[in-house]
């Protein structure tokens, strides 16, 4: 009997996981909740599309983060290298087309900004296969070498970038077609906040279809769900690994350099000062879920702006209170992954 056309009706056989609305109601609950704490509507548009661009921003990092910890139980926290090479990246990219970037067109400067773009995920992403074959492979299956490794590798990444593009911070300035604020009503909109939740949805949107609609994205559900069982039916789940390890990187790269440019500035330290937030956004939405990571960084993006808005000081440890409040609602996050 052929194997392959066995293989597909067992994996279709996998049963779909019934949709929670429930915690998807927290974002708009947090949103209203807002509304007469910040003083004015204006104010309240405003920092409301701040903190959705800083969480569209961290779930492009976040999300191949949890999805290789639910295919492979690889915790990496040498995620942060991915972020801070694509940042830098940008930084060298646009330095070279200085007219193209301080120009008015927004023609040019999408062509100064897309290439960088390109080049920030191409080599984030092949530094992430070196990253995986090199520091993490040897370590499958061994939870706390996983932990002491990456973050060793993450230190020696740090000080690489920092040979090479120097200890000190380096300013890298929105083009200048993206500069300034849109009027909606009496609210200001950063015009580069906008393009931030747009690109996030977008990258939303992609990463839903890949795995909802596609044989790769159903191999990839069904190694969160049972590994042995795909396994079994002939599949590498170690090459798949590799290939969803090598994507994440590479949208570590492409957060890295929206991060950058969100930020205006970059430091070899960048990638390791973010990881404190995916860490957080992905034990808030559950680990391995691509649906809890969006809601995850929504909420921490949100929390973040308000917080900082109305309680500066209560906004140093926003996120950490937000993270104890859902695990003592929802031990397991918003979306537990069920597995193996």
């Amino acid at each position: 009997m052929n194997s392959t056309a066995t293989s597909a009706p067992a994996l279709e056989a996998i049963p779909k996981v019934k949709l929670d609305l429930l915690p998807m109601l927290l974002l708009p609950a947090l949103a209203l909740l807002a509304i007469p704490l910040t003083g004015s509507f204006s104010t309240w548009v405003t920092l409301t599309f701040a903190g959705l661009a800083m969480g569209m921003i961290i779930f492009i990092i976040a999300s191949g983060l949890t999805l290789v910890f639910g295919l492979m139980d690889v915790l990496n926290f040498g995620h942060g290298v991915f972020i801070t090479v694509g940042a830098f990246l940008a930084v060298t990219m646009l330095g070279l087309m200085p007219a193209w970037t301080e120009s008015e067109h927004l023609w040019r400067n999408l062509a100064a900004l897309v290439p960088a773009l390109l080049v920030a995920m191409v080599v984030a992403g092949l530094v992430g296969l070196v990253f995986e074959r090199v520091i993490i492979r040897p370590v499958y299956g061994q939870p706390l070498k996983q932990i002491l490794i990456t973050m060793g590798g993450m230190i020696v990444g740090e000080e690489l970038i920092k040979v090479i593009w120097g200890p000190q911070a380096v300013p890298l300035p929105l083009p200048a077609a993206f500069r300034g604020s849109l009027l909606m009503g009496d609210a200001a909109v950063e015009k580069y906040r906008i393009i931030a939740v747009v690109l996030g949805l977008a990258v939303f949107a992609v990463l839903y279809w890949v795995l909802s609609r596609t044989k790769i994205g159903l191999l990839i559900r069904a190694g969160v769900h049972d590994r042995e069982m795909v396994e079994s039916l002939g599949y590498r789940i170690r090459r798949l690994f590799v290939g969803v390890f090598v994507a994440g990187s590479a949208l570590a790269g492409l957060g890295g350099v929206m991060w950058g440019l969100y930020q205006q500035s970059v430091t070899p330290q960048i990638g390791g000062q973010v990881n404190v937030l995916l860490f957080i956004v992905i034990i808030i939405g559950g680990m391995g879920s691509i649906g809890g990571c969006f809601v995850g960084a929504l909420l921490v993006g949100l929390v973040a702006n308000y917080a900082g808005f109305m309680a500066p000081k209560v906004a140093l440890f926003s996120n950490i209170l937000l993270m104890v409040l859902v695990l003592l609602w929802r031990p397991q996050g918003l979306f537990p992954v069920g597995k193996r």
